[in-house]
């Protein structure tokens, strides 16, 4: 996106401060997300008269860490992905003291696992062997690298699992039958669930180009929470603000909560959720340039949902994550075992892309009783939860 106009979020946004002014410039920024918490943090470590305005009743946005089944259980952000100093959060998490479960090295093929830490199950209930995970996720790197080939030769884009086709088209030795071909559906599943959507709506060209950081990836034990406190700390905060409006005038910022107050300042930080944009509730006066709106309407929001359980006893392998394979990657299941990373006896289901949606459309009672059927067909001794969130 381009640069915005002055008084909305980017670099330079101060210029039409009068540098003689001696009071220090005063900042409003909306959105009390982590990206909304590090820019007041930041900025408030400057000088800046900051105030943060969120329309929930609770500070994190996607990092929201539950505390209701006696320990900390992260129902959003989990991992701290790239444990290294160029991550911006590790010396912050250093400094706090938070323990971090590594859970793969730099180069995992499902990326925030290593192959070896799967107890995958079949439609019986059978484990499969391991020398076939670790077959089938070598295939399947494979895979994705031919599909590097297939975009090198076409000049528009295509979902991912075109490029799939085209890739066993070309090369029948990479096709897998029986047993094989449902685990390939769940490295399928573990890779829509990396980008929260199903593989029909990934980009060919786009998949790949993320910058993931060295390090590998580590679960935070304690949870996010002490994160989002420590960022938080002695801001000016003010909770349960919905901002419906924000007017640029006369070199001032003016922001319109829902209740009618209204909160002025030199400019603003707009950190909101990218549905919140897209749906229009903000109003902009005067309206945000074609660019922008051009550039909000097109990204697109994948979504993952987590459903949490608590049990009385362990009764599952003592391995970082319990799959089930099937003959879609929408029928595989994939729980999050907390107990081999914290100690705590609970499993998390996760789920994503239109499974998700599905999902939603659910009660809690639902959802538990859903995902309790999927963890009896792995494991048909396993026990009703004491807990679920």
């Amino acid at each position: 996106m381009d640069q915005p106009p002055s008084g909305f979020a980017a670099g330079g946004f101060f210029k039409h401060i009068d540098g003689q002014n001696s009071s220090p410039p005063s900042v409003i920024v909306i959105g009390g997300g982590i990206s909304g918490i590090a820019a007041a943090r930041a900025l408030s470590n400057a000088s800046f008269k900051v105030t943060l305005l969120e329309s929930r009743d609770r500070l994190g946005g996607r990092v929201h860490t539950d505390y209701s089944f006696g320990c900390p259980i992260d129902m959003g952000a989990s991992w701290l992905h790239g444990v290294c100093n160029e991550n911006s959060l590790a010396p912050l998490i250093r400094m706090l003291g938070l323990r971090l479960y590594r859970t793969s090295g730099d180069n995992s093929v499902l990326y925030d696992h290593d192959l070896e830490s799967y107890a995958l199950f079949d439609k019986n209930g059978q484990q499969v062997p391991q020398e076939i995970v670790t077959k089938v996720g070598e295939t399947f790197e494979k895979i994705l690298k031919e599909t590097v080939k297939v975009r090198d030769e076409h000049a528009n884009d295509m979902a991912l699992i075109q490029a799939m086709a085209i890739v066993f088209d070309r090369n029948p030795h990479l096709k897998l039958e029986g047993l094989e071909y449902e685990v390939l559906q769940w490295c399928i599943c573990r890779l829509e669930a990396w980008f929260a959507t199903d593989t029909d709506n990934i980009s060919l060209k786009n998949w790949d180009q993320e910058h993931v950081l060295t390090g590998g990836h580590g679960l935070m034990v304690n949870g996010y929470d002490p994160v989002i406190k420590a960022l938080a700390r002695d801001l000016d905060i003010h909770l349960n603000h919905r901002v419906t409006k924000i007017i640029q005038r006369y070199n001032k910022v003016i922001v319109c909560v829902e209740d009618g107050a209204s909160f002025v300042a030199d400019a603003a930080i707009i950190s909101v959720p990218l549905g919140v944009l897209k749906a229009n509730i903000i109003k902009f006066e005067p309206e945000l340039p074609n660019e922008k709106l051009s550039a909000i309407a097109d990204l697109g929001v994948g979504i993952e949902n987590k459903i949490a359980l608590k049990f009385n006893t362990v009764f599952w392998p003592n391995v970082e994550v319990l799959g089930r394979v099937a003959p879609t990657s929408n029928a595989c299941g994939y729980f999050l075992n907390l107990h081999k990373a914290t100690g705590n006896p609970v499993l998390v289901c996760m789920v994503a892309g239109r499974f998700a949606y599905q999902i939603e459309k659910l009660s809690d009672e639902e959802s538990v009783k859903f995902v309790m059927s999927q963890l009896r067909k792995m494991l048909p001794e396993a026990t009703e939860p004491v807990n679920q969130q």
